[in-house]
């Protein structure tokens, strides 16, 4: 089987945060069920000049963007034993950063069409095409519209992975035959509500849709979760599946971590541990004290559960226990934990950026680790948690509440109505185990030996790969 993954970034080239984490890690686990996976991305200004001079160019050709005619290299290169192709045009990603550009719609329908283009010059025809986020939604819209007659596309399957709800590719009407080249006469394809609609085109057009958690592939057809798309995905819920993702548990295992102040396996936590709590409380100017750490690493956005914090933050403190935050995001977010850190000085501490081996060191140094979020279609950072023995503290959504249990055979804490309360009595629970040494330890070499790898998950994969291929074209 030859499966084709179409992403706008993946690790380790290009990641902005979850998307970029699974596509790398998921396509290597597909390698091991012996499924042939490449991966396909934008050629970004951003790559590291190390992988850069590892490129290989191809050949190229020409796309068609509705009226325009665009230039297309592809390069490629191989890591892990996976092919990853990138698409080179320095009209379009010649640029600082992926996303959040005027012209991000006309971007990713260039991406997409070439994408369907590149296919013709593949050795190795793709079975599959495996589509995450907005980005790529246009994929099995093309092949619908423009490519489905040609001998090489006739028996292609399309799959739509909807990584968040939130970001679905909206404009306006007036882009649809001038930017997209797609007719009045199918504007039904992609419209909803009026205006252009990328995620809504290719919920309709592909094979099947895939969510990263069971848990979500529910809630999004809840208007609480469904960003106004519930309803065509209830219209639609037949085709949607939800598979829980996993991680790289050899990336992030704090047995071989030289991130990290002392290196630690599940049974050797209980002496090696605080060396990096320690090393934590010092990097985030918290007081050396009894009580246990709660860390977060965490985008400051209010679907994270910022605001159920803010309102419980002083009781949790008062409580004894400190906070060690890593994100950021919201300037509103970022000023007030601020203040909060001024404020609860010893207590409280915060750090500003997206820093990759400090979030491990947050990992590493924590007793627990606190995810309070409104939405969380799969959330990673959990699994990580229990990877590091910080318990987790999670609010019942999405992923979080696939993956983390409370009970005496569980793996944390959790609550499920959305306000304060609820969270600071999750967080004084773990504070009643934290105090009763024998079952803490039992809890974090449990949290420690849960496996969220990506071995069940690439199956449950693979069994949808072949349903899709089973289906009519």
């Amino acid at each position: 089987m030859n499966v084709l993954f179409a992403s706008s970034e993946a690790h380790p080239f290009f990641a902005s945060g979850k998307l970029g984490d699974m596509i790398g890690s998921l396509a290597i686990a597909l390698q091991k069920r012996k499924i042939n996976t490449r991966i396909i991305l934008p050629l970004y200004s951003d790559m590291h000049d190390l992988w850069r001079r590892e490129l290989r160019y191809v050949t190229n050709y020409i796309v068609p963007v509705s009226w325009r005619s665009q230039y297309c290299g592809l390069f490629e290169l191989v890591r892990q034993g996976v092919t990853y192709y990138f698409l080179d045009n320095e009209y379009y990603f010649k640029r600082k950063g992926y996303y959040g550009f005027y012209d991000d719609g006309e971007r990713f329908c260039f991406f997409s069409r070439a994408v369907l283009e590149t296919i013709r010059h593949l050795d190795n025809l793709p079975d599959i095409i495996h589509c995450h986020d907005w980005q790529t939604a246009l994929i099995p819209v093309y092949l619908k519209l423009y490519y489905r007659h040609i001998k090489e596309y006739a028996a292609l399957k399309t799959i739509f992975t909807i990584h968040d709800v939130q970001y679905q590719g909206k404009y306006g009407p007036e882009i649809l035959e001038g930017t997209l080249g797609i007719g009045h006469e199918h504007f039904h394809l992609v419209e909803y509500d009026g205006i252009v609609n990328y995620m809504k085109g290719a919920i309709e057009s592909a094979d099947l849709v895939s969510t990263v958690s069971p848990s979500y592939a529910q809630e999004i057809q809840d208007p609480w979760y469904g960003h106004g798309l519930d309803p065509f995905l209830r219209l639609r819920q037949d085709k949607i599946r939800g598979i829980l993702s996993g991680i790289d548990r050899d990336f992030y295992d704090p047995a071989t971590d030289s991130c990290i102040a002392a290196q630690y396996d599940a049974n050797t936590f209980g002496k090696k541990k605080p060396v990096c709590k320690a090393a934590l409380r010092r990097a985030f100017d918290l007081r050396e004290k009894e009580g246990p750490v709660i860390g977060m690493v965490i985008r400051f956005q209010s679907h994270k559960g910022l605001d159920l914090l803010i309102h419980a933050v002083d009781e949790i403190l008062d409580g004894g226990m400190q906070l060690a935050i890593l994100g950021s995001g919201d300037p509103s977010y970022e000023r007030f934990f601020s203040e909060l850190a001024a404020r609860r000085k010893g207590q409280c501490g915060v750090r500003f950026g997206f820093l990759p081996e400090m979030a491990r060191q947050v990992y590493a140094g924590s007793d627990m680790f606190l995810m309070p979020s409104k939405s969380e279609p799969c959330g990673l950072a959990q699994m990580i948690a229990l990877r590091y023995g910080a318990v987790p503290i999670v609010r019942e959504t999405g992923g979080l509440k696939d993956s983390i249990f409370e009970g005496k055979e569980g793996n944390g804490f959790t609550f499920g109505p959305y306000n304060a309360e609820d969270l600071r009595d999750a967080c004084f629970r773990a504070l009643k185990v934290y105090n009763n040494a024998g079952e803490w330890e039992a809890l974090v070499r449990r949290a420690m030996q849960w496996d969220y790898d990506w071995a069940k998950p690439s199956k449950l994969y693979l069994a949808m790969y072949n349903e899709a291929l089973s289906s009519p074209s």
